[in-house]
């Protein structure tokens, strides 16, 4: 992550935690503050993406992936339904490698 990039960051975590609209123009007066300079397009983003969506989203959604939560929850719904599903999923064949062929290394 770049400095201009969490820069913006914390600025638009103060203007949140303050109450103050997110706008480019409120994140550079916080970066120009902590005498940070960053590239003009990364407060006009942050300004898009809080219009869009809001901080608190974001924060209680950190460790949620794009799509492994739903693949987690398919097998489970599955699940549900019967106790004979995961009784065969546990059942494994054993592979070659695991089976005795008679002898080894040091026979």
């Amino acid at each position: 992550m770049s400095t201009s990039e969490l820069a913006c960051v914390y600025a638009s975590l103060i203007l949140h935690d303050d109450g103050l609209e997110i706008t480019g123009d409120n994140i550079n007066t916080i970066v120009k503050a902590a005498g940070i300079t960053v590239e003009p397009y990364w407060p006009a983003l942050f300004a898009k993406l809080f219009a869009k969506k809001s901080v608190e989203d974001l924060i209680c959604n950190v460790g949620a992936g794009g799509g492994a939560p739903a693949a987690a929850a398919a097998p489970a719904a599955g699940g549900a339904g019967g106790g004979a599903a995961p009784a065969e999923a546990k059942k494994e064949e054993p592979s070659e490698e695991d089976e005795d062929m008679g002898f080894s290394l040091f026979d």
